[in-house]
């Protein structure tokens, strides 16, 4: 994942900025549009390199000092935003050049979130807002025991979902993560109503109205793009969804997995179902006899340590006529955990200064999981580069979708060929039932994502929206799993639970439609990119790995930033206009066919509410 500019969510953000001290901003209209906007791109950029330098110490060196520090350095940044993005609405009417009137439409678009203006209410939001996300941090699942409580985290629980195949210890532990949320629910209503009552104060209808005005579109024309892009990969999904039930009802009887009815959705590995891969191995594995190439026992006997992994995607991206990654990559990044002292290990990449001081923090460990979890994070990486010299207001990606699936469109190119190419598997082509099963793993992950990562923003664009009320967050919640992911509570629910505040995004109010859209977009480039290199076999085999022009086709894109209109960016690449799906279904063609001829017989799709 990419370091978000600002890692606050919304309404903590809006905390920070109601007690941060005020940085002066001269008068807006003291100054030309483009004065201001020149200004605020020198004065925005300065504050964000020592925001980002004291986020960067505060995740790699955990102490109260570091906190204190990144808190106010954080105070600072979004304070002056806030006010930048008050006063740069005085402009609205004038006539403006593109550049300029691009710039002010994403400042008062608002990195800093909405929040009502009154101060009280500014404040009760800032407080559910935190209470929210520490509820979430903080919960834990316990039953007595022996005469003594035993409790169980977020990661312990994960890790009954993923290793136990005992249906009942599933169920206990997905109701158990599960009735940790809801204590949000009371807090998460009182909160859509106030940060509605914010984005009403930006001109806006509520606040998912604010965020998809994000993307150049009206909301509803997003929400009719978002559906499209869906019904394109619904018939794969639905595929794999029946597969999937007949391989669980052979592993836990038809009685609790039966034909023609959503999915328990503990049975998945993970507690929201949101990705299957953690039952691949032993279920729904298709040829369990083939043996898959064997990465992390290449990578352990070519001594393979954090340095050469992350070299090793350093070379992928500069056989594309990337540049070599400036020597302080080197010396201030993070690749390994040290001995000394607490540290965030979750993988993220970093632009610290607008220009080359670009950094990935990961614990890297030799196995095939972080090498293309480095591989990812580069992308991170190389999308900053290329677009440092643009104004501080127009470094970021397209869209969020963009950034997320830059790094994962090299991944697509890690095929055996190319792993092959590097010594890290044999140089011999995979038989059709080693490219089923290595399809049916990456579909386990992308593509079983696809409804849930549709869902997630779905049901809180309704929530924000109004239409639905809170009195039926959990039926409307369940009603959009089953219509979309086709999978059921495992044991019964009521308007006495909060499902969807089990799931970070939700108490955290971090958008999610990004990571759909990243993983439709992954596709789409690497179809242009294998295009543009001369390719000309099945997509699936395609590896742009020292493709000259594939390289300068992907680096005139990502140069461009958030500069222009999102279509524009999109259109240099790929030469359409359009997010689209199709090159997923090119790229899956094989699974595609043989899922069908599989799930010949069987009683696919399921019953919903909505």
């Amino acid at each position: 994942m990419r370091l978000a500019r600002v890692s606050c969510v919304a309404a903590a953000v809006a905390a920070l900025v109601a007690c941060a001290p005020k940085p002066a901003v001269p008068p807006a209209l003291q100054e030309s549009a483009p004065a201001f906007v020149a200004r605020l791109n020198q004065e925005l950029g300065a504050l964000s390199d020592e925001r980002n330098a004291a986020d960067w110490v505060q995740s790699t060196y955990i102490t109260g000092d570091t906190q204190l520090l990144h808190a106010r350095a954080n105070e600072r940044y979004l304070a002056y935003f806030s006010r930048a993005a008050e006063q740069a609405r005085q402009y609205e009417g004038q006539t403006l050049d593109t550049a300029t009137a691009r710039s002010l439409a994403l400042l008062t678009l608002g990195e800093s979130g909405p929040a009502p203006s009154d101060p009280a209410k500014r404040s009760e939001l800032a407080t559910l807002a935190t209470r929210l996300e520490a509820t979430y941090g903080e919960a834990k699942y316990c039953v007595a025991k022996g005469g003594a409580q035993h409790c169980r985290n977020i990661d312990e629980l994960s890790d009954t979902l993923a290793t136990s195949r005992d249906y009942d210890a599933l169920t206990e532990a997905w109701a158990g993560w599960h009735s940790t949320a809801r204590p949000m629910r009371q807090d998460y209503a009182r909160f859509v109503e106030l940060a509605n009552e914010g984005a009403r104060e930006l001109g806006y209808a509520d606040l998912g109205a604010l965020w998809r005005s994000g993307y150049d579109m009206t909301p509803a024309a997003f929400d009719t793009e978002v559906e499209r892009l869906w019904s394109q990969v619904q018939p794969l999904y639905a595929q794999l969804h029946c597969y999937a039930r007949t391989q669980l009802a052979h592993k836990y009887g038809e009685r609790k997995v039966p034909a023609g009815k959503p999915i328990p959705a503990q049975l998945f590995g993970n507690l929201w179902a949101q990705q299957w891969n953690k039952i691949y191995d032993d279920i729904l594995q298709p040829y369990p006899a083939v043996a898959p190439v064997n990465v992390d026992k290449a990578l352990k006997a070519q001594h393979y340590d954090a340095v050469r992994m992350t070299r090793s995607a350093e070379a992928f991206y500069t056989s594309l006529g990337f540049p070599a990654l400036p020597q302080t990559f080197w010396q201030r990044s993070m690749l390994t955990r040290p001995r000394d002292r607490e540290v965030v290990c979750h993988a993220s990449a970093w632009q610290m200064d607008r220009d080359e001081d670009v950094r990935i923090k990961q614990c890297i460990t030799p196995d095939e999981e972080e090498l293309e979890t480095i591989y990812h994070e580069m992308g991170h990486v190389y999308y900053d580069l290329a677009y440092r010299k643009q104004p501080y207001l127009f470094q970021n990606g397209a869209h969020d979708g963009f950034h997320e699936a830059i790094g994962d469109t090299i991944v697509l190119s890690m095929t055996p060929a190319y792993l092959a190419s590097i010594q890290l598997a044999p140089p011999v082509r995979p038989s059709h039932e080693a490219v089923i099963n290595a399809q049916m793993k990456m579909a386990a992950d992308r593509i079983a994502f696809l409804p849930f990562g549709k869902l997630i923003d779905q049901w809180r664009w309704q929530v924000f929206s109004g239409q639905i009320k809170p009195e039926d967050y959990n039926k409307a919640w369940w009603a959009l799993r089953q219509k979309y992911q086709g999978i059921a509570p495992p044991v019964a629910r009521s308007e006495a639970d909060f499902d969807p505040g089990a799931k970070y995004h939700i108490p955290g109010n971090t958008p999610y439609t990004r990571y759909f859209l990243a993983f439709i977009l992954q596709f789409q480039f690497h179809k242009a990119l294998c295009d543009a290199s001369g390719f000309k076999g099945p997509l699936h085999e395609c590896s742009i790995f020292g493709s000259a022009e594939a390289g300068k086709r992907f680096q005139a894109m990502l140069a461009d930033g958030r500069s222009v209109p999102w279509p524009d960016t999109l259109e240099k690449l790929t030469g359409s206009r359009h997010m689209d799906a199709g090159a997923i279904l090119a790229y899956f063609e094989p699974l595609m066919g043989w899922l069908q001829s599989r799930n010949t017989g069987q009683q696919c799709g399921w019953e919903s509410e909505g």
